[in-house]
């Protein structure tokens, strides 16, 4: 039976009206209706997620696809989603379950309490539990009791996001959240607003909070033509990754498909990708990664240029780094959590 769960991190209203102050849109929804996510809704003055333990998705993932290639490489992550989105990417990659809620008006999944999460990631030899492939803010009443039980049961718990969250909810969820990719789909604020549904700057807080927060961060981007890959923006993402995150903070490029509403336009040209990764290494970045391209993604040492890492796709063909975390060669330490 579908569990009907009272939402966290909203406040009761005149005339029956809630504000929903989980992220970023901050709703005001009134009796009857639905958040901008769809799957929280306001009965009778009381907020509720739709959502909670009504998984779509729950797979096993290696922990580079999400991608975080500095935190435990080479380990399995136990990855689950809920339906719904709180954003409107006309190019997602994921749109037929973030935007089914919009698209076809109803919630479909399997049901999984948190306790069953945590028993089939154990069950799978996975080192933690990803939340994932939608936007895991919008369930987030059912990724904080799972993570707080995955964290009694040693697993570690990864965040991949959009990033449109209030800082609250990141303070909650500091002492069980170790690590997160957060999206950052463009950094002009009209190309969010018109193609996103949403703003900027909360993007930008968010990541900002995460990393004085110490959760391990890395950011993807990724570039679509004509969009966001002109050399201007390319440089202001990579300006605020080095002097906002620090040059420790791996960027991941990712190449565009045709998806969803966006299929008259190309395939972001490789030369592109390669002309962004040249920007961030030229600005200081240490670790600066190309996806959705085949062959190797390394992780090299800043210091003496010593592949670490030897990925292919996912796949890791080698790990040079030492038990303690330092290069062979000179002795650098590589910035992540548990590399070798």
């Amino acid at each position: 039976m579908h569990i009907m769960k009272e939402a966290m991190m909203y406040e009761k209203l005149p005339d029956g009206k809630v504000c929903c102050n989980l992220c970023a849109h901050c709703c005001i929804i009134t009796d009857g209706k639905k958040g901008i996510c769809q799957v929280r809704e306001n009965r009778g003055g009381t907020l509720y997620t739709l959502v909670y333990g009504h998984t779509i998705i729950q797979h096993v993932d290696p922990v580079e696809k999400k991608p975080l290639f500095h935190f435990y490489p080479g380990s399995s992550a136990y990855s689950i989603a809920t339906p719904g989105c709180n954003f409107r990417c006309r190019w997602c990659q994921n749109w037929d379950i973030s935007q089914i809620v919009h698209d076809r008006r109803f919630i479909m999944g399997e049901e999984a309490s948190p306790e069953q999460v945590v028993a089939a990631a154990q069950k799978a030899d996975c080192r933690s539990i990803a939340y994932t492939y939608t936007e895991p803010t919008i369930f987030f009443e059912y990724a904080y009791d799972t993570a707080r039980l995955a964290h009694e049961a040693g697993l570690a718990n990864l965040y991949i996001t959009n990033g449109y969250m209030i800082e609250e909810i990141l303070e909650t969820f500091q002492p069980y959240l170790d690590a997160a990719n957060v999206d950052l789909k463009a950094f002009r604020d009209k190309t969010y607003r018109k193609y996103v549904g949403a703003r900027l700057q909360p993007v930008l807080d968010t990541m900002k909070v995460m990393k004085r927060l110490g959760i391990w961060l890395e950011v993807t981007t990724l570039v679509i033509p004509s969009i966001n890959d002109d050399e201007g923006e390319l440089k202001d993402v990579v300006d605020f990754v080095a002097n906002e995150l620090g040059v420790d903070t791996p960027w991941h490029i990712s190449r565009f498909f045709p998806a969803y509403k966006m299929t008259d336009v190309s395939p972001t040209p490789v030369e592109t990708l390669n002309r962004a990764r040249e920007i961030g290494l030229e600005a200081g970045l240490r670790y600066v990664y190309i996806g959705n391209v085949p062959g190797e993604a390394n992780t090299v040492c800043h210091k003496c240029g010593q592949i670490l890492i030897r990925r292919l796709g996912y796949r890791i063909l080698e790990n040079r780094v030492q038990p303690d975390g330092r290069c062979p060669n000179c002795g650098m330490p590589v910035a992540g959590v548990r590399m070798g």
